[in-house]
């Protein structure tokens, strides 16, 4: 008989990590842009809806991943909301209070169209390795390569922090005082490894600087190792995101 191997294969990657890193950038863009355009919250809401579904969908994107990913911008669009229902005149949402029902209108808008631009930014993210953004900006965006390795080099540096700072913490708990057991972790603490995370940064930025420097980057032309090319299948993304678009226009202004 022959063996089974239990472990599942690789998974394929999504249809959204399948499209080109420039092409979703623009689009990104393009799409925050676009929502300037939008005052009534109405459309706002179907946009949101609409790009909430297409990133669980295209991406693959867990919802509990998309919820905490959002947290960030419902906070900041309570904050819209409360500042511009409580400062701007304006009729009243009930007589005699401070709340105008343009302010809220606008508070509402404002706060959507972050919640939209956050979904997009978090598929965007979520779908798109770094290595491959960089290669594509400088294939079809013409990015300088001295610029685009040298974020590449900076997002591995920050992505490595996490570490970094769990292996300091470890470090500094071998000779910390005990606390019911426990070692203590004070705001000094905190103050110490923090500052032992920035010396081990800033000595490792150097390092990837001499590197990159010793490696002639920005000199001349370069190649490319694995181009990620621009297909059919990115010019059918921009339509239907231009499509999605276009119907939400067309239904703000039906609706007035």
């Amino acid at each position: 008989m022959t063996a089974v191997d239990p472990r599942p294969g690789p998974q394929a990657p999504s249809l959204l990590a399948r499209r080109n890193p420039t092409v979703k950038a623009a689009i990104l863009l393009a799409a925050s842009l676009a929502t300037l355009g939008f005052l009534d919250p109405r459309p706002l809401l179907v946009l949101w809806a609409l790009a909430v579904v297409a990133v669980l969908a295209a991406a693959r994107l867990p919802v509990r991943t998309l919820l905490l990913g959002q947290v960030p911008f419902v906070v900041f669009g309570v904050g819209l909301v409360a500042i511009n229902a409580l400062s701007r005149p304006g009729t009243p949402v009930v007589p005699g209070a401070p709340v105008s029902v343009e302010g809220l209108t606008i508070g509402v808008a404002l706060a959507l169209r972050g919640l939209v631009i956050g979904v997009l930014t978090i598929g965007f993210l979520a779908s798109t390795p770094p290595r491959d953004l960089m290669v594509s900006l400088v294939q079809h965006a013409r990015l300088s390569p001295r610029y685009a390795y040298s974020v590449l080099a900076g997002h591995r540096m920050l992505a490595a922090m996490p570490a970094r700072w769990a292996t300091i913490r470890a470090a500094h708990a071998v000779r910390a005082p005990l606390r019911r057991g426990r070692p203590r972790f004070g705001l000094p603490d905190a103050g110490r490894a923090a500052f032992a995370l920035l010396v081990t940064s800033i000595r490792s930025a150097e390092r990837i600087a001499l590197a990159l420097e010793s490696r002639g980057l920005g000199e001349g032309p370069r190649t490319v190792w694995r181009p990620v090319p621009i297909g059919r299948a990115d010019v059918v993304l921009v339509l239907v995101v231009v499509a999605a678009w276009a119907g939400a226009a067309v239904l703000g202004v039906r609706l007035g």
